[in-house]
C-alpha cells in the first residue's frame, strides 16, 4: 500500500476527462441554482411579510416584481418589453431630478393619498 494519492483523471482518456469535467460543472451549476432559489424565496418572504414603510420601499418592491415579470416576457413581446423599459427609465431618474418631484418631495403616504405598501 502507498501513501501517494493517484489522480484518476490523469489515468483516463481525454473523452472521459471531458465527461467528468462536464458532470462536475453541471453539479456545481445545479447547486448554485438551488442556493439562488432559496435566497429568492427568503427575499420574497421578507418583501411580503410587511407593508412598505415609505414610497421608496414600495418602489423597491415594485421594481423587484417588475424584474420578475420582465424575465418572463418572450423576445417577440415587444409591446410589453417597451412598456417595462419605459417604467425602468422613469425609475432611473433620481427623485430629486424627477419632473414631478417638486411639491411631492417629503410627503408621507398619509398626505399623498394612500398606503405605499
Amino acid at each position: 500500500m502507498t501513501d501517494k494519492t493517484i489522480d484518476l483523471d490523469q489515468c483516463r482518456g481525454m473523452e472521459a476527462q471531458k465527461a467528468t469535467d462536464l458532470r462536475r460543472l453541471l453539479a456545481e451549476v445545479e447547486a448554485n441554482e438551488r442556493a439562488l432559489r432559496l435566497r429568492q424565496d427568503e427575499l420574497e418572504a421578507h418583501l411580503a411579510d410587511a407593508p412598505a414603510a415609505s414610497w421608496e420601499e414600495a418602489a423597491e418592491k415594485a421594481r423587484y416584481v417588475l424584474g420578475l415579470y420582465a424575465a418572463t416576457l418572450t423576445a417577440g413581446d415587444t409591446r410589453r418589453r417597451t412598456l417595462v423599459e419605459a417604467v425602468w427609465r422613469i425609475w432611473s431618474v433620481s427623485p430629486a431630478r424627477h419632473p414631478r418631484a417638486g411639491s411631492r418631495t417629503g410627503q408621507t403616504h398619509e398626505r399623498s393619498g394612500g398606503d405605499p405598501g
